[in-house]
């Protein structure tokens, strides 16, 4: 290990807190704080038997003896909990790396396509090494009588309930609460295109400039897939296409270039 907790990559093992920002490899172990004065012999009572902020292992990372394992090559990130308190508190780490194919992940909203239909489950094509699985009962208020109106062909935005290496990725369309929040049949009319999933995420970052420009250009829809996928629907065909071929090249332009073109697009 370097000087400040810092680690070249592959070398082996390093804080979790002092990676933050640098490139990891496969098969680096991120060391987590320990807690001093936690025995396991110990029932904790009082004020401190609260107990600290869950910590969430987000994609590139699995939980090992030591910490966390790195799976993937990327730049280690770290999002802070809701109530702060530094990384020993909780919160997330994930690998930020750039891939082509989207591997599945717990709770990831993505766009599918339904390519069959085997009894009460549908097939869905997410992008992913193996087609995923819907139940017509994880719609909102969906019953054996009131079946959702779901076709082969059919646009579906939901989440994923099962996700791991082990099993057979399992889609709903229903939150924790069994409301649809947006999930269900995408309309028929729209254009779906697909993108680099290092674009996707910087859409979906809160107050993004991108989509901020774009919604001063035209009214618009958007649904975006953590799958790299997105589906578009303007008012008209035009306006549709126009969107869709800025989305496709913002990944490559900067941020002024990109104004440039939204100008002259406004202007027209």
């Amino acid at each position: 290990m370097a000087e400040g907790g810092k680690m070249a990559a592959g070398s082996g093992k390093m804080a979790a807190e002092a990676g933050v920002g640098q490139v990891v490899l496969p098969g680096d172990v991120l060391l987590l704080p320990a807690r001093p004065d936690h025995d396991a012999e110990q029932l904790p009572l009082g004020s401190e038997a609260a107990p600290r902020g869950r910590l969430l292992c987000g994609p590139g990372l699995r939980r090992c003896a030591a910490g966390l394992l790195v799976t993937k090559c990327g730049l280690l990130r770290h999002r802070q909990p809701g109530g702060g308190g530094g990384a020993a508190a909780g919160g997330a780490y994930w690998v930020d790396s750039q891939q082509k194919r989207y591997v599945p992940v717990k709770g990831d909203q993505v766009i599918g396509i339904v390519t069959a239909r085997a009894g009460d489950v549908f097939r869905l094509d997410v992008g992913g090494s193996e087609q995923a699985s819907l139940s017509y009962l994880a719609f909102e208020g969906a019953t054996k009588r009131n079946r959702p109106n779901v076709q082969v062909g059919d646009l579906i935005y939901g989440q994923f309930l099962v996700a791991n290496k082990d099993m057979e990725p399992e889609m709903v369309c229903i939150d924790s609460s069994g409301k649809a929040s947006g999930m269900g049949v995408i309309g028929q009319d729209g254009f779906l295109f697909k993108v680099s999933l290092g674009l996707i995420r910087k859409l979906l970052a809160p107050k993004c400039e991108i989509i901020q420009e774009l919604s001063q250009l035209y009214p618009f829809e958007l649904v975006l897939g953590m799958n790299g996928r997105i589906w578009v629907k303007a008012k008209t065909v035009q306006q549709t296409l126009i969107i869709v071929n800025i989305l496709e090249a913002c990944e490559y332009m900067t941020s002024e270039q990109r104004k440039q073109a939204l100008a002259k697009l406004s202007g027209n």
